[in-house]
């Protein structure tokens, strides 16, 4: 059973992102166009899940079934759409869980919300000193109930989606592709 834990922030998180990208690069070299970190592991100052979750951009989805075999050697396990549509999802870790990766085509709708979604959270410190707050009292009340620790940020996360949507549309904002 996984236990639902948030840690502080800890700069070894951009690391391991780091090093995980040049393995992933190693697998899948061309067919891979762009790699992010997302998530609460890339927004330095709050709380998360110590998971680096990782959007990978590559130029045809269906061609990453090409690399499982890889991925697997990896440690990853593959998770197939796993809910959204267009996505290619692996978990490493087990129940230990360490890192995550999202997997879509180029110029699908997905990329620009995850992206959009952390960069605003970089930009507005005090909506994501909230995330964080709510993040910490989910973990404290569901510490066995990864289901009711996600279904209870689902509303934040959509407020801040829209949110996200609106500034990067109305702002100078481009993708921050620091870390």
């Amino acid at each position: 059973m996984r236990k639902v834990e948030v840690v502080s922030y800890k700069k070894e998180w951009s690391k391991l992102f780091h090093d995980e990208c040049q393995k992933l690069q190693g697998i899948f070299g061309p067919e891979m166009m762009n790699v992010y970190h997302i998530g609460s592991t890339a927004i330095p100052a709050i709380h998360a899940k110590p998971v680096i979750d990782i959007l990978a951009v590559v130029k045809d989805v269906e061609c990453v079934a090409d690399f499982n075999k890889e991925m697997e050697e990896m440690g990853y396990d593959f998770k197939g759409e796993n809910g959204i549509a267009g996505r290619r999802f692996f978990r490493k870790g087990g129940d230990e869980r360490t890192h995550h990766i999202h997997m879509f085509q180029k110029g699908h709708e997905e990329i620009a919300r995850h992206l959009a979604f952390r960069d605003y959270l970089l930009s507005h410190p005090d909506e994501a000193q909230k995330y964080s707050r709510l993040k910490q009292r989910l973990a404290a009340e569901f510490p066995d109930d990864i289901k009711g620790y996600v279904n209870g940020k689902n509303d934040f996360i959509k407020k801040v989606d829209e949110k996200a949507k609106h500034w990067a549309k109305s702002s100078d904002y481009h993708v921050n592709e620091v870390d």
